[in-house]
């Protein structure tokens, strides 16, 4: 098979993450202590307040934290201080100290791939927790390029492919997520390959085409090396 150039995906492509916010949110639905509001109730207000600050902040784990301050003061039936807002704070802050959990099959897949194609990761979050995650992760030497931006839109796909000068022809985006990962590198005129994870964040979610010449789906990751 001819070089191909793939560009794959972080968080809950490569490992585990989101899951880590999940167990945050639970703590926080605990703290919080509600009386009405139901756990999805909760998130949906979470949500909206994260759709906003992402705009301005952008993602990860300090974003995070901030987002579930914001989420205590507007939610809270009591009064609350610097005490309380410290505490649902290090909800997300403890993520930082998780272990990097590889998704199944991951390392011998992109093992295996890097050995006849070329391998970029391309992620998006805080700069400083992204570039920890990826050398934590043991995958780094696979890779012969990184990139990190603050949105992963067409516009981020576009100027990938241009420092790089990518072939659109021979050019992969794998990823889980049909918001970041999927649609804007079929927009940007990329190929893909969808590889849904069961605990991709609810934002992350976006109808993809019902089909397309461009877009290939799986339900592994290990199942590229079939393809590639």
């Amino acid at each position: 098979m001819q070089r191909q150039f793939l560009i794959l995906d972080a968080d809950d492509t490569l490992w585990e993450n989101n899951i880590y916010f999940e167990t945050a949110f639970d703590q926080f639905c605990d703290y919080l202590g509600h009386s009405s509001l139901s756990p999805a109730e909760i998130r949906s207000v979470l949500d909206e307040i994260e759709r906003v600050n992402a705009k301005i902040h952008g993602y990860g784990c300090r974003n995070f934290a901030r987002n579930l301050g914001e989420c205590l003061r507007r939610l809270a039936e009591r009064d609350i201080g610097d005490t309380d807002l410290e505490a649902v704070r290090e909800f997300a802050h403890a993520i930082l100290e998780k272990p990097i959990e590889l998704i199944e099959g991951v390392e011998e897949t992109v093992a295996e791939l890097s050995g006849r194609h070329d391998l970029t990761v391309f992620t998006k979050g805080d700069p400083e927790e992204q570039r920890l995650k990826i050398e934590r992760s043991g995958l780094a030497r696979y890779f012969e390029h990184t990139a990190i931006v603050k949105e992963k839109d067409k516009a981020s796909y576009d100027r990938l492919v241009a420092d790089r000068g990518l072939p659109f022809e021979r050019t992969w985006m794998i990823g889980n997520s049909p918001k970041s990962d999927i649609n804007p590198a079929l927009a940007a005129g990329l190929k893909a390959v969808y590889v849904p994870h069961p605990r991709t964040w609810s934002l992350e979610h976006e109808q993809l085409p019902d089909s397309h010449p461009r877009l290939l789906v799986i339900q592994q990751i290990r199942e590229l090396t079939a393809y590639f």
